[in-house]
């Protein structure tokens, strides 16, 4: 029960880790020729091929001309001799022509098929009986779109980055104290640790998950803030020394540069989407159960924004 406990705490704050990896990249431009080669190398501890092709594209999707893609982030929590499960799991899919990003976070308990497996289980196995490619595998499926990359980030991730970047400001609007700490409500100073407790308070909020969104967002706009200020100029080592460590994704250098190149527009215009549907018990075992509706309802949304015929 305890690990278990341990384990949702968590994934409230790996929520957020993946996407802020992603926006770093679309937002943050190369200051000089020193910076341009310590990211190369954080890249290329990062850099991790996958053995799949989607068959949901015909053609690889090709960031030089701008057209709309999409990514899986995968928040895990790893230790040693364990490479964990996926406890979080989100799409992005990206527009450039409308500026648009949107957000799926996916119900780990989500019961569906698993590509490979030839089973129904909870989305999240997928990524323990077979790595990344089968967790793309299964949410592609699960969604009916391509899924064109991924990032998996290490729990203890975004804590690093949040103090990479020298800590952050936020706009709390609701008072309350979590994890030791008390956040009264306006601007609030926040490093990694705080930061940690700011994303995991959920009970107190009237609100309930969408309180929790709201801070998790104020969170990846600080993230932002600061690593685009000039300010980070003298940081830079450090954030991408946190991002290598933690971070591992099929995206290559190159295409990081298309991105930040091409896309980076989008990144100011988040839009988080939910999945609604209800837990139950089979055999014993809780799932939360999407109904056919309801997923043909994402589904299309997701193939608008990734225009999709």
């Amino acid at each position: 029960m305890r690990a278990e406990k341990n384990t949702k705490k968590k994934k409230k704050w790996l929520r957020v880790t993946g996407i802020v990896f992603l926006l770093l990249v679309i937002g943050i431009g190369v200051y000089a020729y020193s910076v341009y080669n310590s990211l190369q190398s954080a890249v290329e501890t990062m850099h991790h091929p996958v053995d799949r092709k989607s068959d949901k594209r015909t053609e690889e999707v090709s960031l030089q001309n701008k057209q709309p893609f999409s990514i899986l982030l995968l928040g895990v929590d790893q230790r040693k001799g364990d490479k964990g499960r996926s406890d979080t799991m989100i799409v992005l899919s990206v527009n450039p022509k409308l500026n648009s990003v949107k957000m799926l976070s996916i119900p780990r308990d989500t019961r569906t098929e698993i590509v490979g497996k030839g089973t129904e289980d909870k989305i999240n196995h997928a990524y323990a009986f077979g790595n990344e490619e089968m967790a793309m595998n299964t949410v592609e499926n699960f969604l009916d779109i391509p899924i064109d990359y991924f990032v998996k980030v290490n729990m203890e991730g975004f804590k690093d980055i949040v103090d990479a970047v020298g800590g952050i400001t936020v706009d709390n609007d609701l008072d309350f104290s979590q994890g030791g700490y008390h956040f009264p409500k306006g601007q609030v100073n926040l490093d990694g640790k705080k930061a940690l407790a700011f994303t995991r308070m959920r009970h107190e909020d009237p609100r309930g998950d969408f309180g929790r969104q709201l801070r998790q967002r104020e969170i990846i706009q600080g993230v932002l803030r600061e690593g685009a200020s000039l300010s980070s100029i003298t940081k830079y080592q450090s954030i991408f020394a946190a991002l290598g460590n933690n971070v591992r994704t099929n995206l290559t250098f190159d295409q990081m540069m298309d991105i930040q190149k091409n896309y980076r527009s989008a990144a100011g215009n988040v839009e988080q989407m939910a999945i609604k549907g209800s837990g139950t018990k089979i055999n014993g075992i809780y799932y939360y159960i999407v109904p056919d509706q309801e997923k043909q309802r994402i589904q299309t949304e997701l193939k608008t924004q990734l225009e999709m015929k």
